[in-house]
Parts: structure tokens; sequence; C-alpha cells
């Protein structure tokens, strides 16, 4: 028996028969990581069909059947992107609400000390999640992908991916919300009544003004770099703020107060950390 077996040449592997399903799953993931490796532009001339069918390890008679013209291919592909978009970044932030949480667990004493780890707390996530977004390829391919679709003619493709984008754009927005009504029961906060408005409004806001901001640092890198020292809103001591910290703090101060109704003890405490380590599995 002979134990040294080549394996499959690269064209062996392209001309093995793939059924309709696997050849359009194999094309649209070889182009979605196409993008996100080198970015979106708005009109998808930089991704090359004939790439895609390389990339995506499928026999191009195959490719060409499924897909006889490079448009009808990009509208799909464009629908793919819609569908998927919104990354998230949820373990990082729930890491860094733990180690915070870790340094300044004698915050939770007192209203002013937790007013100011929530402070904090907004401080360290705003920036992460900026930093996040300005880098990772995923979400400047959401954010073109938005240019993309202002740039599509009237008709059913931009029907379709309208209604994508607007149901990866209500998943995103309630789960920061979600996120936001978690965070504010647990430190004892509320929506300010007067306001008569609700997490998922504060949570359209906070993402607009981040992306806001991520696209104007695109062409103005010192918006990223930004920092203000700054107490701001009863923060403790002098930090230096990020404009994307700012932004996210003036928008919870604004919406948010102190819950009159919350009692403190040690079962509250016990239960910030049994949430976090739900949030975090």
């Amino acid at each position: 028996m002979n134990e040294h077996r080549s394996a499959p040449s690269g064209l062996g592997r392209r001309h093995r028969r793939l059924t309709d399903e696997q050849t359009r799953e194999r094309m649209l993931r070889a182009a979605t990581e196409m993008i996100n490796r080198t970015g979106l532009t708005v009109s998808l001339d930089h991704i090359s069909f004939e790439d895609v069918i390389r990339d995506a390890g499928v026999a191009r008679s195959t490719a060409y059947r499924h897909w006889p013209y490079k448009d009808l291919f990009f509208s799909d592909l464009v629908k793919e992107l819609a569908a998927s978009a919104s990354p998230t970044i949820i373990r990082d932030e729930i890491a860094l609400m733990r180690r915070v949480l870790a340094e300044h667990l004698d915050w939770l004493q007192s209203p002013q000390s937790r007013t100011s780890l929530l402070l904090e707390l907004i401080r360290q996530l705003a920036q992460l999640d900026f930093q996040s977004i300005l880098d990772s390829p995923g979400w400047r391919t959401y954010l073109a992908l938005h240019a993309a679709f202002s740039s599509l003619s009237d008709g059913e493709l931009r029907e379709q991916v309208r209604s994508a984008l607007a149901q990866a754009e209500e998943a995103r927005t309630a789960q920061v919300a979600r996120a936001w009504r978690q965070m504010a029961g647990l430190f004892g906060y509320r929506l300010r009544p007067e306001l008569s408005t609700s997490f998922e409004t504060l949570a359209t806001l906070l993402s607009a003004a981040m992306r806001g901001l991520v696209i104007t640092a695109l062409s103005r890198p010192e918006v990223a770099a930004h920092r203000t020292p700054a107490s701001p809103f009863g923060a403790a001591g002098i930090q230096d703020w990020s404009l994307a910290a700012i932004g996210g703090a003036s928008l919870a101060m604004a919406f948010l107060e102190p819950d009159p109704a919350t009692t403190w003890d040690d079962e509250r405490l016990a239960e910030i950390h049994r949430a976090l380590e739900a949030w975090e599995q």
C-alpha cells in the first residue's frame, strides 16, 4: 500500500463535481474573504470574477453556469454582504468590563463612586469599540456597503439590499440596546423619565455617533489620536478621554440617571459578577 499518496492538485479540486449550493457557498465565501482583505469600493470593480473562481476552487464552467453574467454574481454578493453585515466585538467588551470591575471593586460602595465606575467603563468601552471598528475590514465593508446601496438603481436588487441592511441594523441596534439596558440596570441607573425614550433610541444615537467618528477618522487620522485630559460628568480624577469616549459619555449621561428604587447590598454586588459571567457564556 502506498502511504505517500499525493494530495489532489488544485486543478483536481477545482474540477470535483459540486452541487449548485456548494458552488454558490464557496464563491460567495471566497468573494467575501477577498473583500474583507482588500476593502469594498462602491463599484466592486476591484473584485475579479476569475479571481473569485480560483480562490473558491470551483470549475469555471460551473461558476458560469450558475452566474452567466458577472453582474448576476455581484448582485448575489451584495445581498450576501448585506445579510452578514455588522460584525461584533462582544467578547472583548465583556473582558474589558470584567477587568475594570476587578480593578475598581471598591467603587461600587457609594452612589458617586458608582457613577465614576460607570463613566470609566464608558470611557474604555467607547475607545475599544472605536478602534475595533476603525481597524476592522469587516466594519469598513459594512460602512462602504451603505454607499454601494445608495448608488444602486431603483429595482428589486436595491430593495433586497435595503431589506438586508435594515435587518442587520435592527439586529445590531437591539444588541447594543440590550447591553446598555443590562449595564444600566446593574449599576442602578434608569432612563430619565422626562425624556419618554428607550434604550433603542440611545443605541441608535450611540451607533450613529461612533460611525460618524470612524468615517471622519478615515480621512482625518488626528480624530483617532485626539485625547483630552478631563474629568467629565463626575469621573474619578483626570484621565485621557478620546472623542468617542466623550461622545458616548455625553449621550449616556443625557439619557440615564441613578434609579432611586435600587437597593445596594452584598447580594446586588454578587449579581453583577453573575451577570458578567452569563454574558461571557
